[in-house]
């Protein structure tokens, strides 16, 4: 195999959170007195963090209010992690297959560690993952390198055969910072941010990380 060791981004690249992320800072924003918004504009803003989400979310009029809202936000959405959230079409069979085949696999997320490890228990997943990593983890979240090189040290995999999977510009420039490769996903939620660096490989469904596994994709026959 190629790589010996596959971590993953959490929202936008094993799970589709948006509407769970955009029900917790629309409620937010309604018991703080302001209008909501609408779910594409939320889902642009996540990927750095809950606090950096509620700050985008709030606008820099309403900054002063971000320790208040980020308490709001994080007793409300600890609640309802699951309401809406789900594994990508797919995932769960290609995570399989990549343990079948003897790759190791971990997540590297900003999101808290004890809600990402919730969420991928509650979709059944997380016994597959020799590490889970959240924003609270590390001495610093991603884009620092700290949380990748972390997950080599535990796992005893040196970077050369590690593999980053991740749907935005974050996790490109982590995996660039720890000197480790990446692959991107096209259906998260940062596709555009990754054109703009132009990031490849950028993978159109889970299935193709098996090939990456095998060395059988090139970054001309991933998307474009």
């Amino acid at each position: 195999m190629r790589y010996c060791h596959i971590v993953f981004d959490l929202d936008g690249t094993l799970i589709d959170s948006r509407a769970d992320l955009a029900q917790a800072v629309n409620h937010v924003l309604r018991t703080l007195g302001l209008p909501g918004l609408p779910l594409d504009v939320v889902t642009s803003y996540i990927g750095a963090g809950a606090r950096t989400l509620v700050q985008r979310s709030l606008g820099p009029a309403h900054e002063h209010r971000l320790d208040e809202g980020l308490m709001r936000f994080m007793e409300f959405y600890g609640a309802h992690l699951l309401d809406h959230t789900r594994l990508y079409a797919g995932i769960a069979d290609v995570l399989h297959a990549l343990v079948q085949r003897g790759a190791g696999l971990s997540v590297l997320s900003n999101k808290p560690e004890a809600m990402s490890r919730t969420i991928l228990a509650g979709l059944g997943v997380l016994p597959l993952f020799a590490v889970v990593l959240g924003g609270d983890s590390c001495a610093a979240r991603k884009p620092d390198p700290d949380g990748l090189l972390q997950v080599c040290n535990r796992v005893g995999t040196v970077p050369t055969q590690m593999l980053m999977v991740g749907d935005s510009v974050i996790d490109w420039d982590t995996a660039r910072a720890a000197g480790i490769a990446f692959c991107g996903v096209a259906w998260g939620f940062g596709l555009a941010g990754l054109h703009a660096r132009r990031a490849q490989p950028i993978i159109d469904e889970p299935a193709q990380l098996l090939t990456i596994l095998e060395g059988r994709l090139t970054d001309d026959s991933s998307h474009a």
